[in-house]
């Protein structure tokens, strides 16, 4: 039998503050495999999602097939809008939500993980890292200030983590984000700039897999997902609508389970997975198949 093992790695999924996300998902499909997980939690939600482990609230989540509950060998503070404290507005450092964290940067976690754990320490990293703040808005109607925060959040964030963290990788390290098909075919409401965000986040997908590639020994690839009614997703105001219209309209029908797209990380950051680099894997039941949907089919017969 083939079988994912990642005993003996070290995993980072950066982007995880609570257990209902694609983030959690994956960091769990990892510890299944064998894999100790890190994690990166935005500052204003790590009390909360500590405190929820502390008092037994995601025992149930946390529960592995083994019985175990699966732990977090590090919560790290991450606000991947910033590359190093020095870019912080003093607002956002003097802010209570920021206090007692340290430095949350990107370079800051790679100085922590360093610390930590020493060079050659990492052997796995999950970007599961978005955020816009005008996300309600069509992209007509977006600021410059949301579009780039989009961007900044939603795409630079994974340039910014593969140039910080490259260097404490594994040789056959693996970097893995998440990305959604905005990036190619319009979903109308999914705005404020995110569906550039995740273009530019597949586009420097495939750039990174041959620069990391040939610099740090990496496989760099992103999961094209598809929708999820997390609680994260609910700030889109539309994730329902998309969750039930892509379930109608996909040649599997049965709804997207996390899961699914957390064996699917699980795979590619393993070393079964080791010639597969800059590419987009669509987890979405088929979805991205399809061209016409299927209540539009017609019930007349096809021409000869």
């Amino acid at each position: 039998m083939l079988n994912i093992d990642l005993s003996g790695r070290r995993a980072l999924v950066a982007g995880v503050a609570d257990d209902g996300g694609y983030g959690f998902a994956v960091a769990k499909a990892l510890a299944e495999a064998g894999a100790t997980v890190c994690v990166g939690t935005w500052p204003p939600a790590l009390n909360i999602f500590m405190n929820l482990i502390k008092r037994g609230k995601m025992d149930k989540s946390r529960r592995l097939s083994s019985g175990k509950i699966m732990q977090f060998e590090r919560i790290y503070p991450l606000d991947a809008a910033f590359d190093s404290l020095d870019q912080v507005p003093e607002d956002i450092r003097a802010s209570k939500r920021y206090q007692g964290t340290g430095d949350f940067s990107v370079e800051g976690l790679a100085n922590r993980i360093r610390t930590d754990f020493g060079k050659s320490s990492l052997d796995i990293v999950i970007h599961s890292l978005a955020n816009a703040p005008e996300v309600k808005k069509p992209l007509l109607e977006t600021s410059r200030s949301g579009y780039l925060a989009a961007l900044s959040v939603s795409a630079y964030s994974l340039v910014s983590m593969v140039s910080r963290l490259g260097p404490l990788m594994s040789r056959d390290g693996s970097f893995l984000s998440l990305t959604y098909m905005a990036s190619e075919r319009v979903i109308p409401g999914y705005g404020g700039g995110m569906s550039s965000a995740k273009a530019a986040l597949e586009s420097d997908t495939r750039t990174l897999a041959f620069e990391a590639g040939r610099k740090y020994g990496v496989r760099v690839n992103t999961i094209s997902a598809g929708p999820y009614a997390s609680r994260a997703a609910s700030a889109i105001g539309i994730i329902e609508r998309m969750v039930d219209y892509c379930a109608m309209n996909s040649p599997l029908t049965d709804p997207l389970t996390a899961n699914e797209v957390g064996v699917a990380a699980a795979f590619l950051s393993s070393r079964l997975a080791s010639g597969i680099t800059g590419a987009t894997i669509y987890v979405d039941k088929g979805y991205h198949a399809m061209g016409m949907a299927v209540g539009a089919v017609s019930n007349q017969p096809s021409r000869p």
